[in-house]
């Protein structure tokens, strides 16, 4: 019998569709596994941004991806939107009975693209302490990246050291993303802490307000990558490709009236 290729998304819902568990589905898919979830909070947002977060007991959640990985298993798990300690403490509980997993990708959500915040300040610490320490790979954006730091990212001109820094501080290897400073040329540094190497992927960037969920699609593209058993480097790499793809497919699209989200399909809807 023929068997897929596993992600487990551990993450909030977006009831826009275009972050979150959605944007999570949309990605492992299109990059070729099968998607299970488990999830952390109910958002109410749209691309407008987000109005109310209701978060899902941490019982509840503990058995939802007990639930999955105890049948269904996962080749990589996807982290997102965790909100508070109890969540992320709740999470590291059951990673620590499947401890043979160890393609975790951490997306430490913290601030919308809407800038509405995700991340309490108390949980900041539990993730740094508990969590972090447990995965593979980091994808922080600028904003993020700083909060780990405890200091302002000024230019890409200090990526790399930025992201080796990071990753030396935590023992993982990073993905800096860098969407969110101004510069016309976009160049995320991957840090490899594994191998101990740097790469950089550069890109142009584009004038769209569809952005809306492309940490949550990188990262989910980047587990999947690493599933289908493709090294820490190229699963990078291809996860880039991906999401720059995604972004050129939907940048002319309009849907809602603020961020609307990439094109997760673009290989399909032609």
């Amino acid at each position: 019998m023929k068997t897929y290729n596993r992600v487990l998304s551990i993450a909030g819902s977006d009831s826009g569709g275009g972050a979150g568990i959605q944007a999570d589905i949309k990605s492992i898919s299109a990059c070729g596994c099968y998607a299970a979830t488990a999830i952390t909070a109910i958002t109410v947002q749209n691309t407008l941004g987000v109005s109310n977060v209701h978060a899902v007991p941490d019982q509840v959640l503990q058995e939802q991806i007990e639930s999955v990985l105890s049948d269904i298993g996962a080749d990589s798990i996807k982290i997102g939107m965790l909100h508070s300690s109890n969540t992320i403490l709740a999470v590291c509980s059951v990673l620590d009975q499947y401890k043979g997993i160890k393609n975790i990708v951490l997306d430490p959500v913290m601030v919308a693209t809407s800038g509405d915040v995700l991340l309490l300040d108390e949980a900041v610490d539990t993730l740094k302490k508990f969590l972090i320490p447990r995965v593979r790979v980091i994808t922080p954006n600028v904003p993020e990246a700083e909060i780990l730091l405890g200091r302002k990212i000024e230019s890409q001109s200090g990526f790399i050291p930025c992201a080796k820094e990071l990753a030396n501080l935590f023992q993982v290897s990073v993905l800096l993303k860098a969407g969110h400073l101004d510069d016309d040329d976009l160049i995320d540094v991957f840090y490899d802490f594994e191998n101990q190497e740097s790469i950089s992927m550069k890109s142009k960037r584009l004038n769209t307000r569809n952005t809306h969920g492309t940490g949550c699609s990188m990262s989910s593209a980047c587990a999947a990558f690493l599933a289908r058993g493709f090294d820490l480097q190229m699963a990078v790499q291809l996860a880039k490709n991906y999401i720059n793809n995604a972004i050129v497919a939907g940048a002319d699209y309009r849907i809602g009236e603020g961020h609307g989200p990439v094109n997760h399909f673009y290989e399909y809807w032609k």
